[in-house]
């Protein structure tokens, strides 16, 4: 209980700090994605999301344009989390195999928060243990909360003097395409289906 609410506290603070809401006015009839959104983005969508630089499972440094070359639902998190990340990229999985039944091609991506534990090999095989399509990156101290603040995410490791520290942080899926960027986040009450379901709209509205 008390881990939920931890996660649950920085949840809150990274939608007060980073201003992820939904306003009350409805989308813009401008909004080529309008059927798709339930609300609009409280300074649009361009403030979420944008370039990243960092290391994949392979040790390369690669770009945002190198990662998100389809529909994508990024997530970030840290492979030591013992119960909200394996659900969280579970269900990202689970939606992604969803509508490649519709024939939809859709790529999970994980970046860690935690860069101090999740080496590239560390995520590699995170990766690969969840999704064969499943991109995973790591990156320096400073890259990774690049990242995350271009995303509006929060992160904060716990203090330990071992290694076996947790790491609260904010738990969104991001939906990000090639051309638009970021189009849409979900929370993590959100299932399987109900997220194939949405970033199918948005796939089909392009």
């Amino acid at each position: 209980m008390m881990r939920l609410v931890a996660v649950s506290g920085s949840v809150a603070i990274a939608a007060l700090l980073g201003g992820i809401w939904y306003a009350t006015s409805g989308p813009s009839s401008a909004d080529k994605f309008a059927q798709c959104r339930t609300g609009a983005v409280a300074g649009g969508a361009g403030t979420i999301g944008g370039p990243f630089e960092l290391i994949n499972g392979r040790g390369e440094t690669v770009t945002d344009a190198d990662v998100i070359t389809e529909p994508s639902l990024v997530y970030f998190g840290y492979t030591f989390c013992p119960d909200i990340c394996p659900f969280d990229v579970a269900r990202n999985s689970l939606a992604v195999d969803e509508l490649a039944e519709g024939g939809r091609s859709v790529t999970p991506v994980f970046i860690s928060i935690d860069p101090k534990r999740d080496t590239p090999e560390v995520v590699a095989d995170f990766s690969a243990n969840n999704h064969e399509k499943m991109i995973g990156l790591t990156g320096t101290a400073e890259q990774v909360k690049a990242a995350s603040q271009a995303y509006r995410t929060y992160y904060k490791a716990q203090e330990a003097e071992d290694d076996y520290y947790l790491v609260d942080h904010s738990t969104f899926t991001y939906l990000v395409m090639p051309e638009e960027g970021f189009v849409e986040y979900f929370r993590r009450e959100v299932t399987p289906e109900q997220m194939a379901e949405k970033v199918a709209c948005f796939m089909d509205a392009k």
